[in-house]
């Protein structure tokens, strides 16, 4: 094993560790009663479902987030990681931020990155360790779902969030 690959390994067990933690322990776990905006999401495959809450100030920033519901430990590690990733950003930033992670998990983090995925791709992003599920496709809807949720609240989305 080459130093390189040891690393490799080594970062992929603290994330490992990373999305166990936020699926025992979610942060922002709960009704957001002043909330603004609010999305549901469901994945019927895996049987994900969730409810997010947004309060988003007159200055269109996001001073609150936080999730219900239950889940894979894929899911609600996700929603847990969306939460503390997008508290106090601005809802422009949140919609990038939603757009880059989609896509890094749907197409990879190949070619040319925007400014929001070369944050990603620095080693201490949390929402990096979301990388390993591309490696199960099957897992990646489990991934997303928050995200959908977040930007069908963004969007005053009036039906669930889904993956399909």
């Amino acid at each position: 094993m080459t130093l390189h690959s040891a690393e490799t390994d080594d970062l992929r067990d603290l994330y490992r560790e990373l999305i166990l933690d936020h699926a025992r322990s979610p942060r922002h776990f709960g009704r957001l009663d002043s909330a603004t905006h609010t999305a549901q999401g469901i994945n019927p495959l895996c049987g994900d479902k969730l409810s997010l809450y947004l309060r988003v100030d007159d200055e269109r920033r996001i001073s609150a987030s936080s999730f219900e519901g239950s889940g894979c430990a894929i899911s609600v590690a996700s929603a847990s990681l969306l939460t503390d990733t997008i508290t106090g950003l601005s809802v422009d930033k949140a919609e990038a931020v939603f757009d880059a992670v989609t896509k890094r998990l749907t197409q990879g983090g190949a070619g040319n990155l925007t400014p929001i995925e070369e944050d990603l791709e620095s080693p201490f992003s949390k929402l990096a360790a979301l990388d390993g599920v591309r490696e199960f496709p099957s897992r990646v809807k489990c991934a997303t779902l928050a995200w959908h949720a977040l930007h069908s609240a963004l969007s005053y989305g009036t039906t669930p969030a889904t993956t399909e």
